[in-house]
């Protein structure tokens, strides 16, 4: 089992931890493969409902390491890092129909910064900061950069921010629509913890859901996107979380929702 991700399931939370401090939890091949290792088993759990992503140390992720894509000898070619890397790891965030909440507990440069806003909820630590780093080395925002932080914050911002590679706090993150909040360092672990939890114990059917109809909003046009959401309510009209939803707000009572 590998070292450089840690794994718990904490309720109905699978939390996956970024485990190389020494490192500023930098990716290598190692924690890439484990990383969507460990996706596809939260995808796969029925006792998993949302996962959570965080970084062990002072920081969430500073990207690539780079000394493994410099290594003369046992390097690992940029292309094939991007392309069995990164680019499974965002497809696998954005496929998954459960709740994907990223934790920021520190610096998120390069493509660390882009897997964080590539869930469907981020949220940071009040010291935390975003770089859009690839400038500084004369590469190119990945891990679908180019394609969520405009859509998040505008195209006029994030080409500026991917052009200077200036760093932004989590306040202005939050502020700018970046992310969805930034709590202080003191109560960071328990405000993520009591979100996922919360999150959790939901209809989560129904958000995997939701999730699917944001994704295909991207490309569909209005009329599409309208028969979607019809097919897709009668869908989870039939779920046992409906029914247990009614039937609790009937009786009084609070729901038990399985997620089915």
């Amino acid at each position: 089992m590998s070292e450089t991700i840690k794994f718990e399931v904490i309720g109905g939370v699978g939390k996956i931890t970024l485990n190389r401090p020494d490192k500023y939890n930098s990716f290598n091949r190692e924690m890439a493969l484990e990383m969507q290792k460990r996706l596809d088993q939260c995808e796969s759990s029925k006792e998993i409902r949302v996962i959570l992503i965080t970084g062990e140390g002072k920081a969430f992720c500073a990207g690539q390491d780079l000394a493994e894509a410099i290594d003369e000898n046992n390097g690992i070619d940029i292309s094939k890092i991007v392309e069995e890397h990164y680019n499974p790891i965002i497809l696998k965030i954005r496929k998954i129909e459960k709740p994907v909440i990223c934790a920021v507990n520190g610096v998120a440069a390069g493509a660390g910064a882009n897997i964080a806003l590539a869930c469907d909820i981020c949220v940071a630590a009040e010291s935390a900061a975003f770089i859009q780093a690839f400038c500084k080395i004369g590469l190119i925002p990945d891990s679908a950069g180019t394609f969520f932080l405009p859509r998040l914050i505008g195209l006029q911002k994030a080409t500026a921010l991917m052009m200077t590679g200036d760093k932004v706090g989590a306040n202005e993150a939050q502020q700018m629509g970046m992310i969805y909040k930034s709590f202080s360092d003191d109560s960071f672990e328990v405000e993520l913890m009591r979100l996922a939890t919360k999150m959790s114990i939901m209809p989560t059917f129904g958000l995997g859901m939701t999730k699917r109809l944001l994704n295909e909003s991207i490309i569909n046009n209005l009329k599409k996107q309208l028969a979607a959401e019809g097919e897709i309510q009668t869908a989870c009209s039939k779920s046992y979380d409906y029914s247990e939803g009614v039937n609790a707000f009937l009786e009084k009572r609070k729901p038990v929702f399985k997620g089915e």
